[in-house]
Protein backbone atom coordinates (compact mmCIF):
# COMPACT_ATOMS: atom_id res chain seq x y z
CA UNK A 1 0.00 0.00 0.00
CA UNK A 2 3.17 2.06 1.48
CA UNK A 3 4.63 1.41 -2.74
CA UNK A 4 1.18 2.38 -4.20
CA UNK A 5 0.97 5.55 -2.90
CA UNK A 6 4.29 6.46 -3.81
CA UNK A 7 4.01 5.65 -7.71
CA UNK A 8 0.91 7.68 -7.03
CA UNK A 9 2.90 10.98 -5.64
CA UNK A 10 5.93 10.24 -8.30
CA UNK A 11 2.99 9.81 -11.28
CA UNK A 12 1.23 13.11 -10.71
CA UNK A 13 5.34 14.83 -11.00
CA UNK A 14 6.00 13.10 -14.13
CA UNK A 15 2.24 14.01 -15.59
CA UNK A 16 3.60 17.76 -14.95
CA UNK A 17 6.84 17.02 -15.51
CA UNK A 18 5.56 16.04 -19.31
CA UNK A 19 3.11 18.61 -19.39
CA UNK A 20 6.27 21.64 -19.16
CA UNK A 21 6.85 21.15 -22.73
CA UNK A 22 3.46 22.88 -23.41
CA UNK A 23 4.62 26.55 -21.90
CA UNK A 24 6.84 28.50 -23.88
CA UNK A 25 8.80 31.78 -22.15
CA UNK A 26 10.92 34.32 -23.61
CA UNK A 27 13.69 36.65 -22.03
CA UNK A 28 14.97 40.12 -22.86
CA UNK A 29 18.55 40.09 -24.79
CA UNK A 30 20.23 43.06 -25.53
CA UNK A 31 20.83 42.51 -29.33
CA UNK A 32 16.97 43.63 -29.41
CA UNK A 33 17.98 46.92 -28.81
CA UNK A 34 18.79 49.35 -31.89
CA UNK A 35 20.97 52.52 -30.66
CA UNK A 36 21.85 52.73 -34.54
CA UNK A 37 22.88 56.49 -35.06
CA UNK A 38 21.72 57.27 -31.68
CA UNK A 39 24.68 60.43 -31.30
CA UNK A 40 23.11 61.79 -34.53
CA UNK A 41 26.75 61.89 -36.54
CA UNK A 42 28.24 59.11 -37.83
CA UNK A 43 31.13 57.26 -35.05
CA UNK A 44 32.94 54.17 -35.90
CA UNK A 45 35.94 54.81 -33.26
CA UNK A 46 35.09 52.30 -29.96
CA UNK A 47 37.32 54.74 -28.30
CA UNK A 48 35.17 56.43 -25.10
CA UNK A 49 35.87 59.26 -22.93
CA UNK A 50 33.67 56.90 -20.07
CA UNK A 51 36.19 54.30 -19.71
CA UNK A 52 38.41 57.14 -17.99
CA UNK A 53 38.03 56.95 -14.67
CA UNK A 54 37.03 60.70 -12.68
CA UNK A 55 40.49 60.79 -11.29
CA UNK A 56 41.80 60.87 -14.36
CA UNK A 57 39.51 63.36 -16.08
CA UNK A 58 39.81 66.22 -13.25
CA UNK A 59 43.24 67.60 -12.75
CA UNK A 60 42.36 70.12 -10.38
CA UNK A 61 44.03 68.45 -6.94
CA UNK A 62 41.08 70.53 -5.13
CA UNK A 63 38.27 69.15 -7.39
CA UNK A 64 39.25 65.55 -7.26
CA UNK A 65 39.36 65.70 -3.40
CA UNK A 66 35.91 67.53 -3.17
CA UNK A 67 34.75 64.79 -5.57
CA UNK A 68 35.98 61.85 -3.16
CA UNK A 69 34.40 63.63 -0.19
CA UNK A 70 30.97 63.63 -2.16
CA UNK A 71 30.96 59.99 -3.12
CA UNK A 72 31.98 59.59 1.07
CA UNK A 73 29.29 61.54 2.32
CA UNK A 74 26.56 62.16 -0.05
CA UNK A 75 23.17 61.18 1.29
CA UNK A 76 21.76 60.54 -1.95
CA UNK A 77 24.38 58.11 -2.69
CA UNK A 78 23.82 56.62 0.94
CA UNK A 79 19.88 56.35 0.35
CA UNK A 80 21.21 54.23 -3.30
CA UNK A 81 23.05 51.81 -0.94
CA UNK A 82 20.30 51.17 1.68
CA UNK A 83 17.77 50.90 -1.80
CA UNK A 84 20.32 47.91 -3.26
CA UNK A 85 20.11 46.50 0.25
CA UNK A 86 16.72 46.30 -0.20
CA UNK A 87 16.60 44.51 -3.27
CA UNK A 88 19.50 41.79 -1.57
CA UNK A 89 16.64 41.16 1.00
CA UNK A 90 13.98 40.69 -1.77
CA UNK A 91 16.36 38.29 -4.20
CA UNK A 92 17.27 36.29 -0.66
CA UNK A 93 13.44 35.80 -0.21
CA UNK A 94 12.97 34.81 -3.96
CA UNK A 95 15.62 32.26 -3.68
CA UNK A 96 14.12 30.81 -0.46
CA UNK A 97 10.86 30.15 -1.99
CA UNK A 98 12.52 27.56 -3.91
CA UNK A 99 13.03 25.53 -0.96
CA UNK A 100 10.51 23.43 1.48
CA UNK A 101 8.52 25.45 3.54
CA UNK A 102 8.84 23.69 7.73
CA UNK A 103 6.90 24.99 10.49
CA UNK A 104 6.94 22.84 13.89
CA UNK A 105 3.69 22.75 16.42
CA UNK A 106 2.76 21.42 19.59
CA UNK A 107 -1.16 21.31 20.55
CA UNK A 108 -3.40 20.06 23.24
CA UNK A 109 -6.79 19.06 22.18
CA UNK A 110 -9.43 18.43 24.51
CA UNK A 111 -12.88 17.05 23.49
CA UNK A 112 -16.05 15.98 24.89
CA UNK A 113 -17.98 13.39 23.26
CA UNK A 114 -21.59 12.84 23.48
CA UNK A 115 -22.96 9.90 24.78
CA UNK A 116 -25.35 9.35 21.90
CA UNK A 117 -22.70 9.09 19.24
CA UNK A 118 -19.76 7.57 21.24
CA UNK A 119 -21.72 4.90 23.98
CA UNK A 120 -18.49 2.78 24.37
CA UNK A 121 -15.68 5.27 24.23
CA UNK A 122 -14.90 8.18 26.47
CA UNK A 123 -16.62 11.10 26.78
CA UNK A 124 -13.67 13.37 27.78
CA UNK A 125 -10.91 13.09 25.88
CA UNK A 126 -7.06 14.87 26.32
CA UNK A 127 -5.12 14.25 22.69
CA UNK A 128 -1.03 15.65 23.18
CA UNK A 129 0.43 16.42 19.67
CA UNK A 130 4.21 17.50 18.82
CA UNK A 131 4.95 17.21 14.93
CA UNK A 132 6.88 19.01 12.34
CA UNK A 133 5.13 20.04 8.86
CA UNK A 134 7.20 20.60 5.16
CA UNK A 135 5.53 21.89 2.56
CA UNK A 136 7.34 22.03 -0.90
CA UNK A 137 5.90 23.34 -4.36
CA UNK A 138 7.38 21.76 -7.20
CA UNK A 139 8.89 24.41 -9.60
CA UNK A 140 7.74 22.50 -12.83
CA UNK A 141 6.27 25.76 -14.59
CA UNK A 142 9.02 28.10 -13.87
CA UNK A 143 6.53 30.30 -11.67
CA UNK A 144 9.21 30.55 -8.69
CA UNK A 145 12.30 30.62 -10.57
CA UNK A 146 11.00 33.44 -12.83
CA UNK A 147 10.26 35.78 -9.91
CA UNK A 148 13.07 34.73 -8.37
CA UNK A 149 15.10 36.07 -11.87
CA UNK A 150 12.94 39.01 -11.70
CA UNK A 151 14.06 40.10 -8.44
CA UNK A 152 17.73 39.49 -9.29
CA UNK A 153 17.06 41.66 -12.16
CA UNK A 154 15.82 44.33 -9.94
CA UNK A 155 18.72 44.00 -7.55
CA UNK A 156 20.98 44.93 -10.65
CA UNK A 157 18.77 47.78 -11.47
CA UNK A 158 19.29 49.01 -7.85
CA UNK A 159 23.22 48.63 -8.20
CA UNK A 160 22.78 50.55 -11.61
CA UNK A 161 20.38 52.80 -10.03
CA UNK A 162 23.36 53.69 -7.36
CA UNK A 163 26.01 53.93 -10.11
CA UNK A 164 23.73 56.34 -12.07
CA UNK A 165 23.48 58.68 -8.57
CA UNK A 166 27.66 58.62 -8.59
CA UNK A 167 27.97 59.56 -11.97
CA UNK A 168 25.64 62.83 -11.63
CA UNK A 169 26.93 63.43 -8.26
CA UNK A 170 30.00 63.50 -10.01
CA UNK A 171 29.38 65.73 -12.31
CA UNK A 172 27.01 68.31 -9.92
CA UNK A 173 30.06 68.52 -7.87
CA UNK A 174 32.16 69.26 -10.73
CA UNK A 175 29.45 71.80 -12.35
CA UNK A 176 29.25 73.85 -8.78
CA UNK A 177 32.89 73.81 -8.84
CA UNK A 178 33.61 75.76 -11.86
CA UNK A 179 30.69 77.77 -11.34
CA UNK A 180 32.50 78.63 -8.10
CA UNK A 181 35.75 79.72 -10.38
CA UNK A 182 33.91 81.64 -12.55
CA UNK A 183 32.17 83.96 -10.16
CA UNK A 184 35.58 84.35 -8.30
CA UNK A 185 36.71 85.31 -11.78
CA UNK A 186 34.31 87.51 -12.19
CA UNK A 187 34.40 89.05 -9.01
CA UNK A 188 38.01 89.55 -9.51
CA UNK A 189 36.93 91.69 -13.09
CA UNK A 190 34.62 93.79 -11.64
CA UNK A 191 36.43 94.82 -9.12
CA UNK A 192 39.32 95.77 -11.25
CA UNK A 193 36.72 97.62 -13.49
CA UNK A 194 35.58 99.53 -10.78
CA UNK A 195 39.44 100.45 -9.58
CA UNK A 196 39.87 101.64 -13.14
CA UNK A 197 36.73 103.75 -12.78
CA UNK A 198 37.67 105.43 -10.01
CA UNK A 199 41.01 106.34 -11.89
CA UNK A 200 39.17 107.46 -14.41
CA UNK A 201 37.13 109.86 -12.43
CA UNK A 202 39.68 111.44 -10.85
CA UNK A 203 41.13 111.93 -14.31
CA UNK A 204 37.74 113.49 -15.25
CA UNK A 205 38.21 115.42 -12.46
CA UNK A 206 41.95 116.80 -13.80
CA UNK A 207 40.59 117.56 -17.17
CA UNK A 208 37.41 119.52 -16.13
CA UNK A 209 40.51 121.30 -14.02
CA UNK A 210 42.07 121.86 -17.53
CA UNK A 211 38.57 122.66 -18.93
CA UNK A 212 39.36 119.90 -21.34
CA UNK A 213 35.68 118.52 -20.01
CA UNK A 214 32.37 119.13 -17.97
CA UNK A 215 30.91 118.66 -14.75
CA UNK A 216 28.78 116.08 -17.11
CA UNK A 217 31.56 114.32 -17.63
CA UNK A 218 32.63 113.03 -13.92
CA UNK A 219 29.32 112.58 -13.23
CA UNK A 220 28.73 110.02 -15.87
CA UNK A 221 32.47 108.72 -15.21
CA UNK A 222 30.79 108.37 -11.26
CA UNK A 223 27.87 106.65 -12.34
CA UNK A 224 29.52 104.71 -14.53
CA UNK A 225 31.96 103.67 -11.53
CA UNK A 226 29.31 102.52 -9.55
CA UNK A 227 26.77 100.56 -12.35
CA UNK A 228 30.41 98.57 -11.84
CA UNK A 229 30.09 98.35 -7.96
CA UNK A 230 26.55 97.77 -7.50
CA UNK A 231 27.11 94.09 -9.06
CA UNK A 232 29.70 93.43 -6.49
CA UNK A 233 27.19 92.41 -3.40
CA UNK A 234 25.09 90.24 -5.73
CA UNK A 235 28.40 88.79 -7.12
CA UNK A 236 29.17 87.65 -3.73
CA UNK A 237 25.96 86.51 -3.03
CA UNK A 238 25.83 83.90 -5.89
CA UNK A 239 29.45 82.57 -4.44
CA UNK A 240 27.74 82.27 -1.19
CA UNK A 241 24.71 80.26 -2.40
CA UNK A 242 26.60 77.81 -5.07
CA UNK A 243 29.20 77.35 -1.71
CA UNK A 244 25.84 76.45 -0.10
CA UNK A 245 24.83 74.00 -2.89
CA UNK A 246 28.21 72.32 -2.96
CA UNK A 247 28.01 71.50 0.70
CA UNK A 248 24.59 70.19 0.53
CA UNK A 249 26.09 67.44 -2.30
CA UNK A 250 29.51 67.22 0.34
CA UNK A 251 27.08 66.26 3.28
CA UNK A 252 28.07 69.06 5.08
CA UNK A 253 26.70 72.48 6.77
CA UNK A 254 26.99 75.45 4.86
CA UNK A 255 30.18 77.21 4.52
CA UNK A 256 33.13 78.34 2.45
CA UNK A 257 34.70 75.80 -0.09
CA UNK A 258 38.30 75.35 -0.87
CA UNK A 259 39.27 76.15 -4.32
CA UNK A 260 41.45 76.83 -7.34
CA UNK A 261 41.28 79.22 -9.91
CA UNK A 262 39.43 79.46 -13.46
CA UNK A 263 43.14 79.92 -15.19
CA UNK A 264 44.33 76.69 -13.98
CA UNK A 265 41.65 74.33 -15.47
CA UNK A 266 42.39 71.91 -18.07
CA UNK A 267 40.26 71.19 -20.54
CA UNK A 268 40.30 67.97 -22.14
CA UNK A 269 41.12 67.86 -25.61
CA UNK A 270 40.06 64.22 -27.10
CA UNK A 271 36.64 64.18 -27.12
CA UNK A 272 35.95 60.10 -28.45
CA UNK A 273 32.34 59.36 -27.64
CA UNK A 274 33.01 55.67 -28.62
CA UNK A 275 29.96 53.83 -30.48
CA UNK A 276 26.05 54.40 -29.43
CA UNK A 277 25.85 50.41 -28.27
CA UNK A 278 28.46 50.81 -25.67
CA UNK A 279 25.50 52.72 -23.77
CA UNK A 280 24.05 49.51 -23.02
CA UNK A 281 27.05 48.73 -21.00
CA UNK A 282 28.46 52.31 -19.58
CA UNK A 283 25.49 54.34 -18.75
CA UNK A 284 23.79 53.58 -15.53
CA UNK A 285 20.43 54.74 -16.44
CA UNK A 286 20.22 52.93 -19.26
CA UNK A 287 21.63 49.93 -17.67
CA UNK A 288 18.95 50.38 -14.94
CA UNK A 289 16.34 50.56 -17.50
CA UNK A 290 17.61 47.23 -19.57
CA UNK A 291 17.34 45.41 -16.05
CA UNK A 292 13.67 46.79 -15.38
CA UNK A 293 12.72 45.35 -18.88
CA UNK A 294 14.55 42.23 -17.91
CA UNK A 295 12.34 41.82 -14.60
CA UNK A 296 8.81 42.91 -16.55
CA UNK A 297 9.70 39.64 -18.43
CA UNK A 298 10.25 37.40 -16.22
CA UNK A 299 7.01 38.57 -14.10
CA UNK A 300 5.52 38.06 -17.53
CA UNK A 301 6.81 34.44 -17.62
CA UNK A 302 5.37 33.73 -13.56
CA UNK A 303 2.23 35.43 -14.55
CA UNK A 304 2.00 32.71 -17.95
CA UNK A 305 2.65 29.93 -15.35
CA UNK A 306 -0.12 30.56 -13.41
CA UNK A 307 -2.58 29.11 -15.73
CA UNK A 308 -1.00 26.03 -15.44
CA UNK A 309 -1.48 23.19 -12.36
CA UNK A 310 0.52 23.71 -9.43
CA UNK A 311 2.25 20.51 -7.86
CA UNK A 312 2.96 20.05 -3.89
CA UNK A 313 4.25 17.62 -1.30
CA UNK A 314 3.50 17.87 1.97
CA UNK A 315 4.84 15.99 4.66
CA UNK A 316 3.81 15.90 8.66
CA UNK A 317 5.74 14.08 11.15
CA UNK A 318 5.78 13.39 14.66
CA UNK A 319 4.19 12.28 17.86
CA UNK A 320 0.65 12.19 19.20
CA UNK A 321 -0.89 10.34 22.40
CA UNK A 322 -3.34 10.44 24.90
CA UNK A 323 -1.44 10.77 27.64
CA UNK A 324 1.29 13.13 28.11
CA UNK A 325 4.07 10.95 29.38
CA UNK A 326 3.10 8.50 26.33
CA UNK A 327 3.86 11.66 24.11
CA UNK A 328 7.50 10.81 23.45
CA UNK A 329 7.44 7.42 23.45
CA UNK A 330 8.32 5.86 19.65
CA UNK A 331 4.98 3.75 19.58
CA UNK A 332 3.45 7.90 19.58
CA UNK A 333 5.33 8.21 16.09
CA UNK A 334 2.83 9.33 13.35
CA UNK A 335 3.11 10.45 9.81
CA UNK A 336 2.12 11.04 6.51
CA UNK A 337 2.81 12.37 2.79
CA UNK A 338 0.19 14.18 0.46
CA UNK A 339 0.94 14.94 -3.14
CA UNK A 340 -1.39 17.42 -4.56
CA UNK A 341 -2.17 18.76 -8.16
CA UNK A 342 -4.44 22.12 -8.21
CA UNK A 343 -5.41 23.14 -11.65
CA UNK A 344 -6.98 26.35 -11.91
CA UNK A 345 -10.80 26.62 -13.19
CA UNK A 346 -12.53 29.62 -12.13
CA UNK A 347 -10.79 32.38 -9.92
CA UNK A 348 -12.68 35.24 -10.66
CA UNK A 349 -10.23 36.26 -13.86
CA UNK A 350 -7.13 36.88 -11.12
CA UNK A 351 -4.41 34.83 -13.46
CA UNK A 352 -5.83 37.11 -16.69
CA UNK A 353 -5.42 39.57 -15.01
CA UNK A 354 -1.86 39.29 -13.74
CA UNK A 355 -0.87 38.42 -16.76
CA UNK A 356 -2.84 41.39 -18.91
CA UNK A 357 -0.91 43.79 -16.69
CA UNK A 358 2.85 41.99 -16.75
CA UNK A 359 2.21 42.26 -20.62
CA UNK A 360 1.66 45.88 -20.25
CA UNK A 361 4.24 46.84 -17.70
CA UNK A 362 6.52 44.76 -20.30
CA UNK A 363 5.52 46.89 -23.11
CA UNK A 364 5.65 50.17 -20.95
CA UNK A 365 9.24 48.89 -19.59
CA UNK A 366 10.48 48.69 -23.05
CA UNK A 367 9.04 51.63 -24.24
CA UNK A 368 11.07 53.30 -20.89
CA UNK A 369 14.06 51.88 -22.09
CA UNK A 370 13.98 53.40 -25.48
CA UNK A 371 12.98 56.47 -24.18
CA UNK A 372 15.62 56.84 -22.02
CA UNK A 373 18.68 55.77 -25.17
CA UNK A 374 16.60 58.73 -26.63
CA UNK A 375 17.49 61.16 -24.35
CA UNK A 376 21.04 59.49 -24.13
CA UNK A 377 21.41 60.06 -27.87
CA UNK A 378 20.23 63.92 -26.81
CA UNK A 379 22.80 64.71 -24.30
CA UNK A 380 25.78 63.18 -25.88
CA UNK A 381 24.76 65.16 -29.21
CA UNK A 382 24.07 68.38 -27.02
CA UNK A 383 27.05 67.87 -25.07
CA UNK A 384 29.52 67.95 -28.67
CA UNK A 385 27.39 71.17 -30.22
CA UNK A 386 28.09 73.14 -27.05
CA UNK A 387 32.07 71.69 -27.08
CA UNK A 388 32.43 73.10 -30.37
CA UNK A 389 30.10 76.30 -29.80
CA UNK A 390 32.39 77.49 -26.98
CA UNK A 391 35.83 76.16 -28.75
CA UNK A 392 34.53 78.57 -31.62
CA UNK A 393 33.41 81.37 -29.10
CA UNK A 394 36.86 81.03 -27.39
CA UNK A 395 38.50 81.64 -30.41
CA UNK A 396 36.30 85.12 -31.27
CA UNK A 397 36.38 86.27 -28.18
CA UNK A 398 40.20 86.62 -27.47
CA UNK A 399 40.30 88.43 -30.90
CA UNK A 400 37.28 90.83 -29.38
CA UNK A 401 39.47 91.16 -26.23
CA UNK A 402 42.57 91.87 -28.09
CA UNK A 403 40.33 94.78 -29.99
CA UNK A 404 38.48 96.35 -27.14
CA UNK A 405 42.00 96.40 -24.76
CA UNK A 406 43.32 98.33 -27.27
CA UNK A 407 40.02 100.56 -27.72
CA UNK A 408 40.63 101.38 -24.16
CA UNK A 409 44.16 102.32 -24.54
CA UNK A 410 43.73 104.11 -27.67
CA UNK A 411 40.56 106.06 -26.43
CA UNK A 412 41.85 106.94 -22.72
CA UNK A 413 44.80 108.60 -24.29
CA UNK A 414 42.87 110.43 -27.46
CA UNK A 415 41.09 111.90 -24.41
CA UNK A 416 44.17 113.30 -23.00
CA UNK A 417 44.44 114.96 -25.72
CA UNK A 418 41.32 116.41 -26.65
CA UNK A 419 40.49 114.10 -29.45
CA UNK A 420 38.12 111.55 -27.60
CA UNK A 421 34.89 111.88 -25.52
CA UNK A 422 34.23 111.03 -22.31
CA UNK A 423 31.23 108.62 -24.25
CA UNK A 424 33.60 107.05 -25.66
CA UNK A 425 35.78 105.97 -23.25
CA UNK A 426 32.77 104.92 -21.07
CA UNK A 427 31.37 103.08 -23.94
CA UNK A 428 35.14 101.30 -24.48
CA UNK A 429 35.37 100.55 -20.75
CA UNK A 430 31.87 98.95 -20.67
CA UNK A 431 31.92 96.93 -24.13
CA UNK A 432 35.62 95.78 -22.49
CA UNK A 433 33.98 94.23 -18.98
CA UNK A 434 30.92 92.57 -20.77
CA UNK A 435 33.71 90.60 -23.18
CA UNK A 436 35.94 89.37 -20.64
CA UNK A 437 32.86 88.47 -18.05
CA UNK A 438 31.52 86.72 -21.66
CA UNK A 439 35.13 84.85 -21.78
CA UNK A 440 34.81 83.54 -18.32
CA UNK A 441 31.38 82.51 -19.60
CA UNK A 442 32.71 80.92 -22.47
CA UNK A 443 35.23 79.11 -20.94
CA UNK A 444 33.57 77.25 -18.01
CA UNK A 445 30.55 76.17 -20.89
CA UNK A 446 33.76 74.34 -22.79
CA UNK A 447 34.32 72.80 -18.79
CA UNK A 448 30.91 71.87 -18.16
CA UNK A 449 30.43 70.31 -22.01
CA UNK A 450 33.07 68.62 -21.23
CA UNK A 451 32.07 67.53 -17.98
CA UNK A 452 28.16 66.56 -19.26
CA UNK A 453 30.05 64.45 -22.56
CA UNK A 454 31.49 62.63 -19.84
CA UNK A 455 28.15 61.77 -17.62
CA UNK A 456 25.95 61.65 -21.03
CA UNK A 457 28.68 58.74 -21.96
CA UNK A 458 28.21 57.08 -18.73
CA UNK A 459 31.64 57.94 -17.14
CA UNK A 460 32.39 58.56 -13.64
CA UNK A 461 31.04 54.51 -11.78
CA UNK A 462 34.14 52.62 -12.82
Amino acid sequence: MRTKSIKNILLIIGISGLLVSCSSSRHFQKKDVNTEGLFGVEVTDSANLAEKPWQELFSDSKLKALIQEGLDNNLDLQMAVQKIAEAEAYFGQSKAALLPGVTAQGSVVHSRNSESTNPAGPRELDVYQLNAQASWELDIWGKLRSSKRAAYANLLASDAGHKAVQTRLIANIASAYYSLLALDAKLEITRETVKNNIDLVETMKVLKENGRVTGAAIVQSEAARYAAEVTLPDLEHQIREVENGLSMLLGRTPGPIERGSLADQEVASLLQTGVPAQLLENRPDVMQAQYGVMSAYEMTNSAKAYFFPSVTLTANAGFEALDLADLLDPSSFAANVIGGLASPIFNRKANTTRLKVARAQQESALLGLRQTLLNAGQEVNNALGLYDASEAKIVLREKQLSALEKSVDYTNELLTYGSATYTEVLNAQQSLLAAQLSNVNDHVQQLNAVVSLYRALGGGWK
